[in-house]
């Protein structure tokens, strides 16, 4: 594991390839799973905020199930999420015409409309955070629908670090990621190093 600041990264956020691969999985990990996507509590006020200007982009039956639950729920665990559409979908997903699921929250992001991209928790999968009193843990959630996502990452060499830089650095900025990415090249030339002897 790597330790920098209040943050300790499982190894498999260097080690392992992941590259989302819309086409085949169709979003799929934006409607499988027990409840919605985790919210933290700064973005709460934020989905409240931003409501009116990603309303116009959801479907009907989202529209439905925020009217009904509001922007964000608790799931059985007492955990702020997004609702859901019948225990399935998120209530902010889209489907687009080729039948892949979107978000209506970076749909609205996209066309200018609000400056929140969507969920850090979205931004982040396949990584998944812990937050304990004294730390912040980083896994990599590894997940059967998003095995087309470890072939293409894979196939294109790219580990999940370098796939997640932008919403990495949203989440704990420039210094901590340069940090990141300095601590994984050392790493790597040290174990390089220990091979040649």
């Amino acid at each position: 594991m790597i330790l920098i600041d209040n943050t300790c990264i499982s190894d498999d956020i260097e080690d392992q390839l992941f590259v989302c691969n819309l086409d085949k999985c169709k979003g799929a990990c934006c409607v499988e799973g027990d409840s919605g996507a985790p919210l933290d509590e700064d973005e709460l006020a934020i989905l409240d905020a931003i409501y009116p200007a990603v309303e116009p982009y959801l479907s009907e039956e989202g529209k439905a199930v925020i009217a009904k639950e509001g922007t964000h729920t608790t799931d059985w665990e007492g955990d702020h999420v997004t609702p859901v559409i019948n225990g399935r979908e998120c209530a902010y997903a889209i489907y687009d015409k080729r039948g892949i699921l979107k978000c209506g929250i970076e749909e609205a992001y996209n066309d200018g409309k609000i400056n929140y991209k969507k969920p850090i928790s979205c931004h982040l999968y396949p990584i998944r955070v812990t937050k304990y009193e004294q730390y912040h843990a980083l896994n990599y959630d590894r997940w059967e629908i998003c095995s087309p996502a470890c072939s293409f990452g894979a196939e294109l060499g790219v580990p999940v670090y370098k796939f997640l830089k932008e919403p990495l650095i949203r989440a704990y900025g420039t210094k901590w990621y340069d940090q990141l990415t300095q601590e994984i090249l050392e790493r790597r030339e040290a174990r390089a190093n220990e091979e040649k002897r």
